[in-house]
């Protein structure tokens, strides 16, 4: 394949959803005619991932990520714009297409649930045709990294759900994709599943070269895996580009903490930056970058002064402050011409 891996153009889709009244009546009423609203899940959305990247999928709920993944897949035809992956236009479902995805789905799961996981291996690998040698390699590979060994042989309801997602990614890499689309794989775990996991698509990503489409709430998968994000909100393009980047323009900031015994006066850390937190003997500023230096030297003169900490802003702050702009501005734009 030459090109990108992923080339999105002017994507926009709309659904029809039906509505109705609360009440018998209404739902009566329903059974003979309904009356149906349209809903613009994503608008005119255009961006490229090149083979091989790791690439966090961001935004909040509703914002369309999701289904923009669902039409990369093949699963939703899109309402207008042009999509190509792996060189292949999904909704036609061509076999070659098929072979080059997969998308695994937190909330969601391709596994029998009475049926140990080995039994879903064993089906995927005559679907996509796997010979017998390449499916013993893969899946002792995926076995050894992802530690199911005993897991694999037990009915899949009587799992964790860390457990269930390990097998759940084997059978969606037995076949040997070579784009990931991974929707909230670390929903509800740990925190030990949530790193044993973020630690084998990083290595799966380095040792295949595989391209990784992550979407998550949570910031520490995003933070950890994905160089580049991709932010949208109600289903427009609201930034593409790194986390660094992202956090220049909204949060310029540098974050700056420190434990002490006894801390300055509040007059004198107002001079020194921000003030974010104070308790537990821990103080925590925002500065500005060009007066860092300055500002730890004042503090590692504090009494038993430890555990200084210079770093940028959460991005979990970063991204709500971004789709607080993102709404603001909405607002504005929507208010009739000489509103105030």
């Amino acid at each position: 394949m030459s090109g990108p891996a992923v080339v999105v153009e002017g994507l926009t889709k709309r659904f029809r959803v039906p509505r109705r009244e609360a009440g018998l009546k209404a739902a009566f009423a329903a059974l003979f005619r309904r009356d149906y609203t349209e809903v613009t899940a994503i608008r005119e959305l255009s961006f490229a991932i090149e083979a091989g990247e790791r690439v966090g999928f961001l935004g909040p709920n509703g914002a369309g990520k999701t289904t923009t993944l669902k039409i990369l897949a093949g699963l939703l035809y899109p309402t207008a714009g042009t999509v190509r992956v792996s060189g292949y236009v999904p909704q036609t479902r061509h076999h070659g297409f098929l072979r080059s995805i997969s998308l695994v789905m937190g909330q969601k799961r391709q596994l029998s649930w009475d049926l140990p996981a080995v039994d879903t291996f064993e089906l995927n690998r005559v679907v996509f045709e796997i010979d017998t040698p390449t499916y013993k390699r893969r899946l002792g590979e995926l076995v050894e990294r992802l530690e199911i060994g005993e897991v694999m042989r037990q009915p899949v309801r009587t799992l964790s759900l860390g457990e269930r997602m390990k097998c759940e990614l084997a059978a969606a890499l037995l076949h040997g994709p070579s784009i990931l689309f991974l929707d909230e794989p670390t929903i509800g775990m740990d925190v030990a599943m949530q790193l044993s996991l973020r630690e084998f698509i990083r290595t799966y990503n380095e040792n295949h070269g595989a391209t990784v489409i992550l979407t998550s709430h949570y910031m520490e998968d995003v933070a950890a895996l994905c160089p580049r994000i991709i932010v949208i909100d109600d289903g427009n393009l609201r930034f593409d580009g790194s986390i660094e980047a992202l956090t220049r323009r909204i949060r310029p900031l540098r974050r700056v903490s420190v434990r002490a015994v006894d801390l300055p006066p509040s007059e004198r850390l107002a001079q020194l930056g921000s003030v974010v937190d104070t308790g537990d003997g821990r103080l925590t500023l925002d500065v500005d970058p060009g007066r860092v230096p300055e500002v730890v030297s004042v503090l590692v003169q504090l009494p038993d002064c430890r555990d200084l900490e210079v770093s940028d802003a959460p991005l979990e702050e970063v991204m709500r402050e971004l789709f607080s702009r993102s709404r603001a501005d909405a607002g504005t734009a929507s208010q009739p011409e000489g509103a105030a």
